[in-house]
């Protein structure tokens, strides 16, 4: 079957011992590639309550099926999967660039790496030849120093490199893996799973040819992308990119401030994708394959941080920035810099900071508790001192650098109730109080507070549905709109170009088809979304979690939207949230504990793990 490599590569860390195993097509068809595939493959490999920072914990690299191809956004993206340390659950994240291709043009569909190399390395995947090179040169440099150390090793520029940085060699739990030195598989903590194995970086170059079934119908397909690309589907990303979001949820009440004690940021023109774009966007790069182009590098040319550069989006511009009630754009871009150099999630650590300053605020922590920085909201300075604290594992950075769940066990005095998280993973820049939908979509998501799992915020945002009230019918909202996602992240295809799908399940069917040869339907399609999912649950319920941990952070069930306007008031109940998740759960066919019933994994072909679900479904 065209699309795939068929070969899946198994590396040893602590022997070296590499293999190649087959990647079947039953296999391949029931569960896509990218984070679908690579799901199934960490399950196999790994056995249950496994601590996710021991060498007994793997860690999967897998891409998709259009990956290396010519369609638009298709043939760039790759996805780590493995247990979180942040979660104890699913691990996952997708990056995009050039990093993927290379990957499936090296030969390989998915990477298994397990064990612990003794010191550090790196692993360089040169087509069949695989080795594990010394890395403690490399040992303490940031992801772009590394990237730029191993190309001129390797003696090729066109070498692609992930990498991790100091956060993730210290094993923090917010520590990401970035490529192309400012694309980051960023949520999870999978940086410290890379460095608990002390694997310093990926590099890859492949040569082999990529070829699909249809090559004729397929570059038909391309072309008609490559026009709606040019359309108004994808403007926002080719002009200002996702920092348009700023104003967009600043009007609408629902962009969390100063970790979550406001949803309206009164100094938000001041932020604006409009203002970051005339005044520090210096250029705006695609990836691999890709006609939109929405990656927005930002350069400060003067000023006390002159020289820094930073790509912008709003996730890392809202946690560094309104989050924190900061509003100086170059001190934002500065601590967007830091997050790359240290090699830490963005979103994670601006919500650790800004949870820190409610701390201090509130009298939890004192100015001598933290090395005698006045983390007070709105203290650019602060944020940046807290960041290369939490970078270096230093001083209170130690309780820090793990993210905001264990620092409130750490602190104590209620701590708890300011610290913004769902499962362990910090939330993102969506005020769930005021979007019912949304908050369902956080709640259940498989890796934690995520709003690109489902995508549910679109509902809200759309006036499809009143955003301020929780009501049945969401459920079904929330669950095919994950399926959905769960296709777009295991073909992969990049969230940013859905809407240049006209018709999703149809056209992605047809585009698997074509590049495959395998003839699939939008319904068995959209089964698989579904079965991927599922397989996500199965595997959270292994690892012990359950309907508990399908809840929400406690300001947003305690404190209403203070401020005067179309939300005020707005706050998601204990009774609402039970009404969403029974709705949610139905239209899923499981259990109201949350737990898929075997005659749904039978549906799904998934029967060979009924024994996850054994004695859970009453």
């Amino acid at each position: 079957m065209l699309g795939y490599a068929e070969r899946i590569l198994h590396v040893d860390l602590a022997t070296g011992k590499t293999r190649v195993e087959k990647l079947g097509e039953g296999t391949a068809k029931k569960y896509i590639g990218g984070i679908g595939l690579g799901m199934n493959l960490w399950l196999a490999n790994s056995k249950p309550g496994v601590n996710p920072l021991s060498p007994e914990n793997p860690l999967v690299l897998a891409v998709g099926p259009v990956s290396a191809t010519m369609f638009p956004t298709g043939g760039n993206g790759h996805a780590f999967i493995s247990k979180s340390p942040a979660t104890n659950g699913v691990g996952e994240a997708v990056s995009h660039g050039t990093f993927g291709a290379e990957i499936k043009r090296a030969g390989y569909d998915a990477i298994v790496l397990t064990g612990k190399s003794e010191r550090p390395v790196y692993l360089w995947i040169d087509d069949d030849s695989v080795q594990l090179l010394d890395a403690e040169h490399l040992w303490g440099k940031s992801p772009s120093e590394t990237e730029d150390a191993i190309k001129d090793e390797l003696g090729d520029y066109y070498v692609r490199v992930a990498s991790i940085g100091l956060a993730g060699e210290n094993q923090s739990k917010i520590a990401c893996i970035l490529n192309e030195k400012t694309r980051a598989a960023g949520r999870t903590g999978l940086g410290a799973v890379m460095g608990s194995k002390n694997l310093k970086a990926i590099a890859v170059r492949g040569t082999n040819d990529i070829v699909v079934a249809k090559p004729d119908e397929f570059m038909d397909m391309v072309k008609e992308f490559h026009e709606r690309m040019k359309g108004p589907a994808a403007q926002k990303y080719r002009t200002l990119g996702t920092p348009e979001n700023i104003m967009i949820q600043n009007a609408l009440y629902c962009m969390p401030t100063r970790n979550y004690t406001n949803a309206h940021f009164e100094n938000a023109e001041k932020v604006s994708g409009e203002v970051l774009n005339e005044r520090f966007i210096a250029k705006i790069i695609a990836c691999n394959s890709c006609a939109m182009r929405c990656e927005h590098e930002a350069v400060i040319r003067e000023g006390p941080y002159k020289g820094t550069m930073a790509r912008m989006e709003y996730d890392n511009l809202w946690a560094l920035g309104p989050n924190c009630g900061i509003d100086k754009l170059d001190a934002i871009i500065k601590a967007s810099e830091l997050c790359n150099y240290y090699g830490l999630d963005a979103q994670s650590t601006g919500v650790t900071v800004s949870f820190v300053m409610d701390c201090y605020e509130q009298g939890m922590l004192s100015q001598d508790q933290l090395d005698g920085i006045d983390a007070r909201f709105g203290n650019a300075d602060a944020l940046l001192q807290l960041i290369e604290k939490i970078g270096k594992r230093e001083g209170i950075g130690e309780t820090l650098a793990d993210g905001v769940k264990i620092a409130a066990e750490k602190i104590g005095k209620d701590a708890e109730k300011l610290a913004q998280h769902i499962k362990g993973l910090e939330v993102t820049g969506y005020d769930m109080r005021c979007l019912k939908t949304a908050a369902l979509g956080f709640a259940v998501s498989f890796r934690g507070a995520d709003h690109s799992r489902s995508g549910a915020y679109t509902v809200d945002f759309l006036g499809k549905v009143d955003r301020l009230k929780a009501e049945k019918g969401r459920g079904k909202l929330v669950k095919d709109q994950e399926d959905v996602y769960a296709l777009i992240d295991s073909l992969i295809v990049c969230k940013n170009a859905k809407g240049t799908f006209n018709s999703e399940l149809a056209e992605m069917a047809k585009l698997y088809s074509l590049v495959t040869g395998a003839e699939v339907t939008p319904e068995e399609l959209k089964a698989a979304g579904e079965r991927i999912n599922t397989l996500a649950k199965l595997i959270n319920i292994r690892e012990g979690l359950s309907r508990k941990d399908d809840t929400l952070p406690w300001k947003v069930m305690n404190q209403p939207i203070p401020e005067d306007g179309p939300v005020k008031g707005a706050v998601v109940t204990q009774e609402e949230l039970d009404l969403l998740l029974d709705d949610y759960y139905d239209a899923r066919g499981w259990t109201l504990k949350g737990v898929p019933t075997k005659a749904k994994l039978q549906e799904l072909g998934l029967e060979e793990f009924s024994g996850i679900v054994e004695g859970k479904e009453e």
